[in-house]
């Protein structure tokens, strides 16, 4: 990793809205990655988002407390009503385990980004139905402007080597945990070494303690998910 200066680029948005566009594909408006693993990389980035602006610290040995769970640091409003809303949710979970409160975290918060990127004007709703009878709602492009410039701050980490700022630090390790990489940067030749590179960068020291730690559950849980996704998945075909 070189020593270049942190990427940074436009924000104003959450780190879970962010990946949400990422996991969105532009044209068809459909997610790239199904359930749960997209509900719980949802609600771990809210979860990483809570620590790095020092809401929440995850417990370590030698605390004084038990190692690995949910610590309230602050409850003060963030100034934004989604985020607000799962850290009531994440307060009255103190002391768990944060694996334990994703899918809490996660409840209903993918229809509430979607419906807001689209209020923004990012997304659009398009309503349909499948096969004529069920309705379904695909949320295409509208202005991709802001995810151009998320796409290109994880090219210059992936590609170029440029140090990564705590906000891209996250979401290159959400996306790894999904194995969604190649998906996301798609004009890259060599997607063994992107994977690889994408999973240095999440294993690395691009964050503080707390936020790495949240990462760590955060991949967790979704490794559990991806588990227990394949597992239902070959009862149903035994």
């Amino acid at each position: 990793m070189c020593g270049n200066r942190p990427v940074t680029y436009v924000k104003g948005m959450l780190i879970a809205e962010d990946l949400l566009l990422l996991l969105y594909d532009d044209e068809t408006g459909k997610p790239i990655v199904g359930s749960p693993k997209l509900e719980y990389a949802l609600g771990g980035a809210l979860l990483i988002e809570l620590t790095t602006l020092g809401k929440m610290d995850i417990t370590a040995k030698g605390d004084g407390e038990r190692p690995g769970r949910l610590k309230v640091l602050d409850t003060s409003s963030t100034g934004d009503a989604i985020l607000d809303d799962r850290l009531a949710y994440a307060v009255s979970k103190a002391g768990k385990k944060p694996k334990d409160i994703l899918s809490g975290l996660s409840k209903k918060v993918r229809d509430q980004l979607l419906a807001r990127l689209a209020q923004r004007g990012i997304l659009e709703a398009d309503e349909g139905k499948v096969l004529g009878l069920f309705p379904v709602t695909r949320w295409p492009a509208k202005d991709a402007q802001h995810e151009g410039e998320v796409r290109a701050a994880l090219g210059n980490v992936l590609k170029v080597g440029t140090m990564p700022d705590e906000r891209t630090g996250a979401l290159i390790a959400l996306l790894s945990a999904l194995d969604v990489v190649p998906k996301v940067i798609t004009d890259s030749v060599d997607k063994r070494q992107l994977r690889a590179r994408a999973k240095v960068i999440a294993d690395s020291d691009w964050a503080a303690a707390a936020v790495k730690k949240a990462v760590a559950e955060m991949q967790a849980a979704i490794t559990a998910a991806i588990v227990v996704s394949a597992t239902a998945g070959s009862a149903g075909s035994s």
